[in-house]
């Protein structure tokens, strides 16, 4: 065996072709609660959460739904950088909450060659979108979002298209409560229903001990509509004493007051992370 006297000389034979190659990928869970179209003048919007999801134009899943991603350029960017520069393009956004969410490694997740995803978790008030989306992506809304007997169903709808998704959980480590995730119908290109499972799970959990709500806010909200961005969240109704507990620190009160729809003037909020 040669020896080498410095890293440098090292590094002119090294030989990389001995490893085999594989591709990355960077995959965004577009997470927005938003306002729902009002059924009456006097009721307040409700709030929906929605996910962003882009129709593919080619094989390899022509015409199947995905989320928006994309492959690194391994010699300019972080898997981060690809992230972001993906959103701009399906979204026109930049400046968002963006977070990683998990390395998807499955052998066959991609039919044309060993493709690692590093996917992230991505939260926007889409109400607050100014430039429009591409013509391929769509908002579904989740209309449904339940977990019965170890196995979670998920319905996505867009107005035109109903997506049903259904993934086992099965307890990997009962000492961590980490769970191994497999998909029962394969509706989305990829291993994507997987990635939007695991992103709604992990900001449900952030949102328990977080601020993470926040990033789908406006500036400035009434403590009704916090309460509901909470509610569809975590899946579940929130009496008014304990969500008053939960946010007290969290918010500041302003001197405006939110009028004109119908009901009592009710005063405006803001996070006090930005006061």
């Amino acid at each position: 065996m040669k020896e080498y006297k410095s890293e440098e000389e090292f590094l002119k034979d090294y030989d990389s072709s001995q490893f085999e190659k594989l591709s990355m990928t960077s995959d965004i869970c577009l997470i927005s609660v938003s306002d729902v179209e009002k059924k009456e003048y006097r009721r307040n919007n409700g709030k929906i959460m929605s996910i962003l999801l882009v129709k593919r134009d080619d094989y390899p899943y022509k015409d199947r739904w995905c989320l928006p991603g994309g492959f690194m350029n391994p010699k300019e960017e972080t898997l981060e950088e690809c992230a972001t520069r993906i959103l701009k393009r399906e979204t026109n956004l930049s400046n968002i909450y963006l977070e990683q969410l998990y390395t998807f490694d499955s052998l066959k997740r991609d039919p044309r060659l060993r493709v690692v995803s590093c996917s992230f978790v991505a939260l926007i008030d889409k109400n607050l979108l100014v430039d429009p989306i591409n013509k391929n992506a769509s908002w579904f809304d989740v209309t449904l979002f339940e977990e019965k007997n170890n196995v979670v169903t998920l319905v996505l709808d867009n107005g035109t298209e109903t997506l049903k998704i259904e993934i086992e959980k099965h307890l990997k480590e009962k000492t961590t409560d980490r769970y191994a995730f497999i998909s029962k119908t394969n509706t989305l290109a990829f291993d994507h229903d997987l990635v939007i499972l695991s992103g709604i799970e992990r900001i449900r959990n952030k949102t328990n001990y977080t601020d993470v709500v926040f990033n789908m806010m406006p500036e400035l909200f009434t403590l009704g509509e916090l309460q509901q961005v909470y509610e569809v969240i975590l899946g579940k109704k929130l009496l008014d004493p304990a969500f008053r507990r939960i946010i007290k620190d969290k918010v500041v009160k302003t001197d405006k007051m939110k009028t004109g729809e119908g009901h009592r003037p009710s005063a405006l909020f803001k996070y006090k992370g930005n006061h």
